[in-house]
């Protein structure tokens, strides 16, 4: 094919004509040559190789079952996703230490106030985070689960969906450089994002493209501006995308946070100032903004954890794992052998109900239906949500505790609001579903995680956990 200018194409063919274009000259780049978008004016087209692990910011408002089967049903698919991406691929050892008992004592901190995403329209929870020269603050959604960060941005060559707040514009920032593909970050894309990055043609622009699981995505330009986390903490040339395509269940969310452990995660550029740790609290997902949730970089606050080891897979470096060794509900292990907990288990912030293999989720529904049904009434299934029982979450008090614990002793001690979520008016449901297909998966997701001060401590490879550290 010819080589032609984009820019020339625009009187004839429009804004979305012209991000098709760029993206499939980007295939005569010095760049790595790209696999299909969309189809273009030469039937090329850019191939969206799955990476992320879960379904953002599902539409959910309080008291809406229609919603939340939404949420269920794009969690269900972002959970076969990653179910196939770590399909007979063990769990390396990493470099997992003994776990100990304390807190993290790192110099700096720099603490952000984080909310449930019900307000704008998510599943998950996010941060306001400041951008540009003069800041300005958009409502990002937390994600353990990827590394690179990126937003909405003017001019929205192909589409933007509808955000809580006003559309990022980088050309009133004094601070916005647009990076070129011969920058270092551009080259750091693959490993982050695992899409390889395109050149754009008339300019050398890099462009990056980040894919979930549940088939959202984000395409724009690799770009750096000033990073405003609170009014005294800021950091400079912070690497992100300006997305231009973005289209999925992102909520009315303005864009991504990424905290997984590639470079060009949030954390990893935080780092040097700031140290490789970071903790958060997720207040309940109905506590609206006085929870009193935070994600907190570097140090946080002096309560005391437990700690498990924080494995690595080889196939997926910047996830998190750990491994499950028992779950109790009403203090009785489940009674499976311990070889059936030695299954891929990672914890992640934007997935929002537990996924357990089948047979532990099967032994763990026996046993928590076995204590509920001397109480309460079973209702019918509710989506992906098979254990049910007539009642509001309010109405039903008597809920058995379930314990999770974790090698070395480390353990979430799930309550009520942790381990029922209301589906329906007048039907509650155990929120905790098995992993689809045969392949033997878990995740911890963030209903489990609400209440509890979570840590991660990248620099000596442990995840810690303390209750009662936000409402």
């Amino acid at each position: 094919m010819e080589s032609i200018s984009c820019k020339s194409l625009e009187a004839m063919m429009g804004l979305l004509w012209i991000m098709v274009c760029y993206l499939s000259l980007a295939s005569s780049s010095s760049q790595a040559k790209p696999k299909a978008y969309v189809q273009s004016i030469n039937q090329s087209s850019i191939h969206l190789n799955v990476y992320h692990v879960h379904g953002h910011g599902s539409s959910l408002t309080p008291n809406s079952s229609s919603l939340l089967s939404d949420v269920l049903l794009h969690d269900e698919e972002h959970v076969k996703a990653l179910s196939d991406r770590l399909a007979n691929k063990g769990l390396g050892s990493g470099s997992a230490k003994p776990p100990k008992s304390g807190h993290l004592l790192e110099p700096n901190s720099a603490s952000i106030p984080l909310d449930p995403g019900l307000s704008i329209g998510s599943g998950n929870y996010y941060v306001k985070l400041g951008l540009g020269s003069p800041p300005k603050y958009y409502a990002m959604v937390l994600d353990t689960g990827s590394s690179l960060s990126w937003l909405q941005c003017q001019p929205c060559v192909v589409y933007c969906h509808a955000q809580a707040d006003r559309l990022y514009d980088p050309s009133v920032s004094k601070t916005y450089k647009k990076l070129s593909c011969a920058s270092v970050e551009c080259s750091r894309l693959k490993a982050a994002t695992l899409n390889d990055p395109l050149c754009e043609t008339d300019s050398s622009a890099c462009v990056y493209t980040a894919t979930y699981g549940d088939t959202s995505f984000s395409i724009g330009y690799l770009s750096q501006d000033l990073l405003t986390l609170t009014s005294s903490q800021t950091l400079p040339q912070f690497t992100y995308g300006c997305g231009q395509d973005n289209q999925g269940l992102f909520g009315r969310a303005a864009g991504i946070i990424g905290l997984a452990r590639d470079k060009l995660s949030m954390l990893a550029q935080l780092s040097t100032k700031y140290g490789r740790a970071f903790s958060y609290c997720l207040p309940t997902a109905n506590s609206g903004s006085s929870g009193g949730g935070f994600l907190s970089i570097g140090s946080i606050s002096p309560t005391s954890y437990k700690f498990t080891p924080m494995l690595t897979d080889s196939k997926n470096p910047s996830l998190y794992f750990l491994r499950l060794t028992a779950i109790t509900v009403s203090g009785r292990p489940l009674g499976l052998a311990a070889a059936m907990y030695r299954v891929p288990t990672l914890i992640d912030s934007g997935t929002v109900i537990t996924r357990l293999p089948m047979s532990m989720y099967a032994a763990l529904r026996q046993a928590f239906v076995k204590i509920m049904s001397t109480k309460y009434a079973k209702a019918p299934a509710f989506s992906i949500l098979d254990t049910c029982f007539k009642g509001s979450l309010k109405s039903i008090s008597a809920v058995p505790e379930i314990k999770m614990i974790f090698q070395g002793g480390a353990d979430l001690t799930l309550r009520a609001p942790s381990i029922l979520i209301e589906a329906d008016k007048g039907t509650t449901c155990l929120a905790f579903a098995g992993s689809s297909g045969t392949n033997q998966i878990a995740i911890i997701g963030n209903r489990q995680q609400q209440t509890y001060n979570i840590a991660y401590d990248v620099s000596t490879s442990r995840i810690g956990f303390a209750p009662g550290s936000c409402n």
